[in-house]
């Protein structure tokens, strides 16, 4: 079996699929690496440690995707890279199925069978495959550190001569991996930290890490598949939004991170709520890329709104290139534990980790709800 690392092309991505430690582990198991030259270099693994991990560094892309019986990344995929992969080849990498459905639909015209990373079953057995998360912890930990950078305050209670300087409060919208993360790295510099939810669940969660949790008494069921937060019902929107307008004005950051997988991010701070915050107060809206959590939020960019600084970055996991690449590395790693039997592919889909995160085989999406995201994307197009 030949398995391809191929070299990240979209604008800013520095991650790398398989980092060389994870490469010499399948070379032990009898599989034969490939790897295109310079995919580590920007993430600050060497082609020459590739080398020594046993794999074999191919200079021309063209021929590592052909040579290829499986191809990994880490960023999306580019369409020019579809024609490349080898037809009846297997594909593991990040897709945004339920976002982009029709790229999933061009893979399976060429026949490939692809397993998208964000589709790993949310179960005890497949934690240690959970790329979603593990790159969540790295965006809500580097969050907080753009957020210390603009705050034009301390985060710490300080005790000086000059007297004693309160310590910052920060807002944390959200309290999934990268929200619990946020929480602890901003407890760790010394701020005072609340969090909301619309998931009474995750109350304790917030609790354990010394932060006060946001109680906003909804009565609807708030908690989706997966264990993803639901979206909520208009009438619930604006209850949550009522309570929440005065811890927003009385932060001096809010870190927001809810989103809604294949959909555009909730609205969670309106522009009114911002006009109530202190000049110099910051927001950092890690849901920037599905359209924002901050109706002020603009994807990539810093925006200054009535003295607010909102900030809206773009895949923070790949500004910590070391360790979002060998965490994902470990992530993609487990997958092919599954996969790889006595030297060669082999794929069970009796398996439910192989059958959950696959959604395209044999010529066809192989997903239910990837179908239904392409069908409702068909309507939207044939209704205009």
């Amino acid at each position: 079996m030949k398995l391809a690392i191929a070299k990240e092309i979209e604008a800013g991505e520095r991650r790398v699929a398989l980092v060389p430690d994870a490469a010499a582990k399948l070379v032990k198991q009898g599989v034969e690496v490939l790897v295109e030259a310079g995919a580590g270099a920007k993430s600050f693994f060497s082609d020459l440690a590739y080398e020594e991990a046993g794999a074999r560094v191919v200079a021309d892309t063209a021929t590592l995707w052909g040579e290829a019986d499986v191809v990994v990344k880490i960023g999306n995929l580019e369409e020019s890279e579809v024609h490349q992969l080898r037809e009846g080849g297997v594909f593991i990498g990040f897709l945004n199925p339920l976002g982009n459905p029709a790229l999933v639909q061009r893979l399976a015209d060429r026949k490939i069978t692809a397993f998208s990373m964000e589709m790993i079953p949310r179960t005890s057995r497949a934690q240690s495959m959970d790329a979603l998360s593990s790159q969540a912890n790295v965006a809500g930990y580097k969050a907080v550190l753009i957020a210390a950078a603009a705050l034009p305050k301390y985060f710490p209670m300080l005790t000086t001569a000059a007297g004693t300087i309160r310590p910052a409060k920060i807002l944390v919208m959200g309290v999934g991996v990268a929200g619990l993360q946020a929480i602890a790295t901003a407890r760790r510099l010394g701020a005072v930290v609340e969090a909301f939810d619309i998931r009474p669940e995750t109350k304790e969660q917030v609790q354990s890490l010394g932060a006060k949790f946001i109680d906003v008494e909804l009565k609807e069921e708030t908690v989706a598949a997966g264990g993803y937060a639901k979206e909520l019902s208009e009438a619930a929107k604006e209850h949550t939004r009522q309570v929440l307008t005065q811890h927003v004005g009385a932060s001096d950051a809010v870190i927001a991170t809810a989103q809604v997988p294949g959909r555009k991010a909730p609205i969670l701070v309106t522009r009114e709520m911002v006009s109530q915050m202190k000049p110099g107060a910051v927001i950092v809206d890690l849901a920037a890329e599905q359209g924002g959590n901050c109706e002020c939020t603009e994807a990539g960019k810093d925006v200054e709104w009535n003295g607010v600084n909102v900030i809206g970055p773009i895949n923070l996991p790949s500004s910590m290139p070391v360790h979002a690449s060998e965490t994902y590395s470990k992530n993609v790693s487990a997958l092919l534990q599954l996969m790889v039997k006595d030297r060669e592919l082999n794929l069970n889909f009796e398996d439910d980790i192989i059958a959950g995160a696959c959604v395209a085989r044999d010529g066809e999406i192989s997903n239910q709800r990837v179908r239904d995201a392409l069908a409702a994307e068909a309507s939207v197009v044939n209704s205009h």
